[in-house]
């Protein structure tokens, strides 16, 4: 019986993994050009988060490796920060960095190419967080079950999402309170228009009244 409630248990827990994936994958081709557009992947990241990207390029024409030069830049969107520029990758290339603020991690490439309509295939795939923890070093090192395994990867996966919750609560909290100092400014500013346009009108018929005065249309 226990051994059924195990089993149930690391189906659960296998299934909560997949939801809760943080691997992202995309295989496209990058056209050579003499001034080419950067194409970016983007994948929201929170701060201090590890992320391993791996990106593999394979030219279409295996004559044409030396006419193109594929380059790689690591950005963030929101700070402008550019965490990794690296260029003439070849095969499969490996690379790590950690963010440093709560914003979008875009992974621009972009082809160089001594003449045009050359192209290459690359394969990116892009780990974040517990994802981008090699769980079967740390098995081997530790010892570590199977079940156990997933249970600290899982614990990783967690972690992030009441991270990513915080966030996002304290982002709510930060636009509620803009909407409501927004609200009491235009509140404010209706009042304003309202007591100007009633001193206007006052100052309207004051007017009139003097000038209809003056011209003896009126006692």
């Amino acid at each position: 019986m226990w051994r059924v409630l195990a089993h149930s248990l690391f189906l659960v827990l296998a299934l909560l993994l997949s939801l809760c994936d943080n691997a992202h994958a995309i295989k496209f081709e990058l056209i050579a050009s003499k001034n080419p557009k950067p194409l970016c992947i983007w994948n929201y990241a929170l701060a201090d988060t590890l992320a391993i990207i791996s990106i593999n390029v394979v030219p279409r024409d295996p004559k044409t490796e030396n006419d193109q030069r594929i380059d790689v830049r690591v950005v963030d969107r929101t700070h402008h920060s550019v965490y990794l520029n690296k260029k003439g990758l070849q095969g499969e290339t490996r690379l790590a960095i950690n963010t440093h603020h709560n914003a979008d991690l875009g992974v621009c490439l972009s082809n160089h190419g001594s003449r045009d309509h050359i192209l290459s295939d690359v394969d990116l795939d892009v780990h974040l967080g517990g994802e981008a923890i090699d769980y079967n070093a740390i098995a081997n090192q530790e010892s570590l079950s199977g079940m156990e395994t997933e249970l600290r990867k899982l614990a990783a996966i967690a972690d992030e999402i009441l991270e990513e919750m915080e966030y996002l609560k304290q982002r709510e909290m930060r636009m509620s309170s803009t909407q409501v100092s927004t609200h009491h400014r235009v509140h404010g500013f209706s009042w304003l228009l309202i007591f100007s346009v009633i001193g206007l009108g006052v100052w309207q018929v004051y007017h009139l009244h003097g000038f209809f005065k003056r011209k003896y249309l009126i006692d």
